[in-house]
This record gives structure tokens, C-alpha cells and sequence, in this order.
């Protein structure tokens, strides 16, 4: 069991990620307090004031778990090089498919990327435009369940 995304939701809403080792990133909380994380896919360290919640995803978790919450850093549409974290099950196939043949991302990444392509073979979801998704993005909606 790997870790895939480290990611940790403060009380006030806020998700916080550490995304590689030494990754020390915090949120000072609008209740006052302080909450850390740090480690990415290399170990766990987080804050302990008790009210936090880690929202790590490991490859032992259910597709239809990561490919929603699971983020790819990727160019935003504006080709300005920005990158703008997108969760898998926004990325168009063929943006995958070139993630794969270009060898990008870790083993844990890679697997899921080729497991998204077999769940949309296996899913005939009805796709929404670019901009929809840019929208839903953009307000959060998908994080509000997670």
C-alpha cells in the first residue's frame, strides 16, 4: 500500500496537500489554529490539534475513489504555465494516453491512469464539455462530498 495523495482538510474547510518529500506546507485555520503536513508520497507527518482530517489516498483504495479526488498537475487552458491540479477523472483520454507514452508520473500514477481508462471503456458516463468542467472545478463542488 502506497500513498498516492497526501491531503488534509482543516476545519474551516481549507484541503492543504503535500505533494512530494520535505513538503512542509500549513494553514493557519480560522478557528486560530495552525494544522501542518508534510512527508507527499514518501511518509505521513501532520499536525495533531485533534480536529483535522487526513485525506490521504493510498493505491489500496477503490478507483472510484482516487479518480475522483486523485490530482494531476497539468497546464491550465490559458497556456500562461500555470499548473492547475486536476482531479483524473477530468483529464480527456488522450491527455492519459500522452501522460503514459510520455512516461511521466510514478508507478502508483501510472496505474491509475491505465485503471481510468479501462473504467471509462467499462463506463459510457455522459461527458461534459471543457468549460463544465472548468466551472465545476472552479466552485469546489467535488470537494464539498469528499
Amino acid at each position: 500500500m502506497k500513498i498516492l495523495q497526501s491531503a488534509m482538510r482543516t476545519p474551516d474547510g481549507t484541503i492543504i496537500y503535500s505533494r512530494y518529500r520535505h513538503d512542509y506546507v500549513t494553514h493557519k485555520d480560522k478557528n486560530g489554529k495552525t494544522y501542518m503536513l508534510d512527508g507527499g508520497l514518501d511518509y505521513i507527518r501532520c499536525s495533531g490539534n485533534g480536529d483535522e482530517e487526513l485525506l490521504t489516498l493510498y493505491t489500496s483504495n477503490k478507483h472510484s475513489k482516487i479518480r475522483k479526488y486523485l490530482q494531476w498537475g497539468t497546464y491550465n487552458r490559458n497556456y500562461n504555465n500555470d499548473i492547475e491540479f486536476v482531479s483524473i477523472k477530468d483529464l480527456s483520454a488522450s491527455h492519459i494516453i500522452n501522460i503514459l507514452n510520455d512516461g511521466y508520473g510514478n508507478a502508483g500514477y501510472r496505474q491509475v491512469m491505465r485503471e481510468e481508462l479501462d473504467w471509462r471503456n467499462c463506463e459510457q458516463d455522459i461527458q461534459e464539455s471543457e468549460a463544465e468542467v472548468y466551472d465545476r472545478m472552479a466552485t469546489g463542488k467535488d470537494l464539498q462530498d469528499w
